[in-house]
């Protein structure tokens, strides 16, 4: 572990505190507790402290970021960096291509929205790119485990906020860029620039990937890149077909056909995987050899995960913009034999701009919905349920804020060969009111409530 640290809490004696300034807390708040705790030094923008080394700086979060990158960036970097970023598919592509590394026998780790995973070990991460100093750690730990290749979720707030700063990236992924986070990038151009700075970590011979049938894809498109879409010239998608238990996917790229068999279901998850292809052909390995495990790996938890309930589906998917919800209604369409039922909500504290569309998106796609809470945060469930009521114009909803009850009456909807889909929060096995996080995961609350029918049948 380094010893300089952001968090008071974790400061063992001779260590040095840095006082960051964030958005909901600022370090200069925990400086006695950290002096408390044994630092030694003390990084700050203001104040003056006995019985220890006080560095007065202008900005202790680019002090950090200047010390980590000229401290270590060279022994970082002894890594393999494969970064992906997007409004959707990052987790699914990311965690593919670690999948596919590790039957290749390459020692993998992933970094994201779902955690940090390795074949050793895997827990939960504070944000799908953790802060610089969090991410130095990990890869600092990741090395001295004998790990040669990161593959990494790169967000657009990362970027912004220099989190990834002095990484060298072997590889990254474009997947697509649709309506997200404007509370915070404002508008489209901004966040689209957002995404752009990954362009500037790339070495030389770096490698970029990119979707060519989305419309921001040519924003991408570098000296050394390679596209890929159902018009490519690159790597062409010729056909894909669901199948029970999965997909079939045809694809032409240098001249030669390739047939194969996956898990996934779903046109978006063809693009996340035919990305992970090249991203792990980018690492030198033949197309054959990665195919070959096409049928061996899975999404990640919470991407289109499904239950069979008697002749229904249930499924539950991490699906929180309107590209993403409009696209995981709409294939379930495409291949339906009875009705589609949605039980989605929208987040609390985030682009508020984007509830009407969800509204409006999910009843006019599905057969009924039921609008509940996802995570409200500080904000009232009930207004923000109202925000995504004004985008409908339509009457098959109803509204129940209460998720668990909500999921359950989405259960009690379905009849024979029907889907429900449970979107919004996925993988995540928490439901955040005010600054809390309370134990809710829509899988759980599904399985027991159709284990509580069977019973009582």
């Amino acid at each position: 572990m380094l010893n300089i640290k952001i968090d008071s809490n974790n400061i063992k004696k001779g260590d040095t505190f840095v006082a960051i300034k964030g958005h909901t807390v600022d370090g200069h708040d925990y400086i006695n507790s950290a002096i408390k705790n044994g630092a030694s030094t003390i990084v700050c923008e203001y104040g003056e402290y006995d019985g220890v080394k006080v560095i007065h700086v202008e900005n202790t979060k680019k002090y950090l970021q200047d010390y980590l990158v000229e401290n270590y960036q060279n022994i970082i970097n002894q890594l393999t960096f494969i970064g992906v970023t997007g409004t959707n598919g990052k987790t699914t592509t990311c965690f593919l291509t670690y999948e596919t590394l590790l039957k290749l026998g390459v020692n993998a780790c992933y970094i994201g929205t779902i955690g940090y995973y390795d074949k050793f070990d895997h827990y939960e991460l504070s944000n799908t790119t953790p802060n610089i100093l969090e991410l130095y750690e990990i890869f600092l730990n990741a090395i001295n485990k004998g790990i040669t290749t990161v593959i990494m979720e790169v967000s657009s707030h990362s970027l912004v906020e220099k989190r990834v700063e002095g990484i060298k990236y072997h590889s990254i992924g474009f997947t697509n860029l649709t309506q997200d986070h404007l509370d915070y990038h404002i508008n489209m151009e901004n966040y689209l620039n957002a995404k752009l700075l990954l362009l500037k970590q790339l070495n030389p011979n770096s490698i970029v990937i990119f979707n060519e049938d989305d419309s921001y894809g040519k924003y991408f498109k570098q000296n050394n890149s390679i596209g890929f879409g159902f018009h490519s010239n690159d790597l062409q998608i010729i056909d894909y077909q669901d199948i029970k238990g999965g997909s079939l996917i045809d694809f032409l790229y240098q001249g030669k056909h390739y047939h194969l068999k996956t898990m996934l279901k779903n046109l978006f998850n063809v693009y996340n995987y035919i990305m992970s292809v090249l991203l792990v052909h980018s690492l030198g390995y033949e197309i054959e050899d990665i195919i070959s495990y096409s049928n061996e790996i899975s999404a990640p938890r919470g991407r289109c995960e499904t239950i069979l309930y008697e002749n229904k589906e249930i499924v539950v998917d991490y699906a929180h913009t309107p590209d993403a919800v409009e696209k995981i209604i709409n294939s379930f369409n495409q291949n339906k034999n009875g009705k589609i039922i949605t039980v989605i909500g929208c987040g609390g504290d985030r682009d508020k701009t984007k509830r009407p569309q969800m509204g409006s998106i999910a009843t006019n796609n599905s057969y009924y919905v039921v609008l509940t809470s996802d995570n409200p945060r500080t904000e009232n469930p009930e207004e923000i349920i109202n925000d995504i009521v004004k985008g409908i114009n339509k009457s098959n909803y109803e509204i129940i804020s209460d998720r668990k009850k909500a999921i359950e009456r989405g259960i009690d909807l379905l009849n024979e060969n029907d889907t429900l889909l449970i979107l919004g929060k996925g993988h995540e096995n928490y439901q955040i009111i005010g600054h809390t996080k309370y134990h809710l995961d829509d899988l759980e609350i599904a399985s027991n409530y159709i284990k509580k029918l069977d019973l009582n049948q």
